[in-house]
């Protein structure tokens, strides 16, 4: 059965840190977006991090295809981190969608409040 050396896991490893790490952080910009009421711009950031998501993702997937094959996988401590990264980024892009929704009904409850007070 063939293995996976560490330094190739690590790499598997640090490659979903950094995709999922630059998606967290085009979340955070797309929610500050729609605090502002910009969601054009939230929408183009959440596009973003979208982007880097299937980057992460897809080196899951290649790892996982890889174990399923019968490479032996030793699992260590970043990886899990990894996996951590990778799920905590995807439910708070969840979270953020709720966000937007929410934004959004606040800003036309202001048009309304605002229109009625004149």
């Amino acid at each position: 059965m063939a293995k996976m050396d560490n330094e190739q896991s690590q790499l598997v490893a640090f490659t979903i840190i950094s995709y999922s790490g630059a998606a967290r952080a085009l979340v955070h910009e797309a929610m500050d977006a729609m605090r502002q009421g910009d969601f054009e711009l939230a929408d183009q950031k959440m596009q973003e991090a979208d982007e880097q998501l299937v980057q992460a993702h897809q080196a899951q997937t290649d790892l996982l295809h890889q174990f399923a094959n019968g490479v032996e996988i030793e699992i260590q401590i970043i990886m899990v981190h990894a996996q951590d990264h990778l799920m905590t980024t995807m439910t708070l892009k969840e979270i953020a969608q709720e966000q937007k929704a929410l934004c959004q009904q606040i800003q036309e409850l202001k048009v309304l409040v605002e229109a009625r007070a004149q």
